[in-house]
């Protein structure tokens, strides 16, 4: 199973862990490269120096290519952007913001941009800096969101751009794999089934909450501040949809959030922490390592290609 972002890439399998915050760290990223996909440490709101430590103790862990993600709404953004250049990083994502006053620095620094984008202009804007690829996200993504489906935003991001998709959004089997493929998508990010992989350090309560999840059992908050976010329903989400409904300031709704996914994810404060997670946490249900997820979803993906037929 070959694609233009596996050559681009140099990674063996079409599949890209998502860059998530508190729980994309060294293990995980390590764990997922070695096993053929593309591992990405995410910075989040990290300083420079303690993204530069994990792509450090990534380095010792494997040998392949592994990337960061860079939310640029961060105050460290601007450090943590040269600290990749530095530390010789082979991919950069990015998130929350725009890249384009990086993307030459980086490009003549020999790394791979791949800018995540929620609609088609932004896809064709990203191109048109130099993105190498893009990640399409759709909605059924947990953590930040964009409006639009996968389904809907994947073919209409495909056909508007000539660097290829990675799709994320509602992947965790070869079915999901299969069907962005389908879609025009030449690789699939996978986040919320590696959340619960044997080398997340997320906490356990975390991990045994996502796998107990039914199908309708995640919400969005946010939307009000035009910031939606979807997380497993909890407290935490239900006081906040609360307080939305009432027409809360934006300083008073962030209060109710702030350090709550490190209070969900190292703490294991399940009930008033953060539980982000895509709508596909319904169809995650066991632990497993990053290897056998990723050549699990690979052979069932290939198989349904393979096997199709009307």
């Amino acid at each position: 199973m070959k694609t233009r972002i596996c050559d681009l890439l140099k990674i063996e399998y079409p599949i890209v862990q998502g860059g998530m915050a508190w729980v994309a760290e060294h293990h995980l990223a390590a764990a997922v490269s070695e096993a053929g996909g593309l591992g990405i440490i995410a910075a989040g709101n990290a300083p420079a120096e303690v993204v530069r430590d994990e792509i450090r103790k990534a380095k010792a862990l494997t040998n392949k290519p592994f990337g960061v993600n860079i939310m640029l709404l961060s105050p460290h953004a601007a450090e943590v952007a040269k600290v990749v250049v530095e530390e010789k990083v082979s991919v950069v994502t990015t998130g929350a913001g725009n890249p384009e006053s990086y993307i030459p620095m980086w490009k003549e620094a020999g790394i791979v941009v791949i800018p995540v984008v929620a609609s088609v202009a932004l896809a064709k804007r990203m191109e048109k800096y130099g993105a190498d690829a893009v990640v399409a996200e759709g909605c059924e993504a947990g953590g930040h969101i964009g409006e639009l489906t996968t389904m809907a935003l994947i073919p209409q991001i495909a056909d508007a751009v000539t660097v290829p998709v990675i799709a994320a959004g509602g992947i965790g089997d070869g079915r999901g794999l299969a069907a962005v493929f389908m879609l025009g998508a030449e690789a699939g990010q996978i986040g919320t089934r590696f959340v619960v992989s044997h080398e997340s350090i997320v906490h356990d309560n975390y991990k045994k909450r996502i796998i107990s999840s039914k199908d309708i059992d995640s919400a969005v908050t946010g939307r009000s501040t035009g910031h939606p976010v979807r997380s497993i329903r909890n407290n935490m989400t239900r006081n906040y949809q609360k307080l939305e409904q009432e027409g809360k300031s934006f300083e008073e709704l962030e209060l109710l959030t702030l350090g709550s996914l490190k209070k969900a994810v190292v703490e294991g404060d399940i009930i008033n922490g953060s539980v982000m997670a895509g709508q596909i946490a319904g169809l995650v249900s066991k632990e497993q390592s990053c290897k056998e997820i990723i050549e699990e979803v690979v052979k069932e993906a290939e198989e349904l290609i393979k096997n199709f037929h009307f």
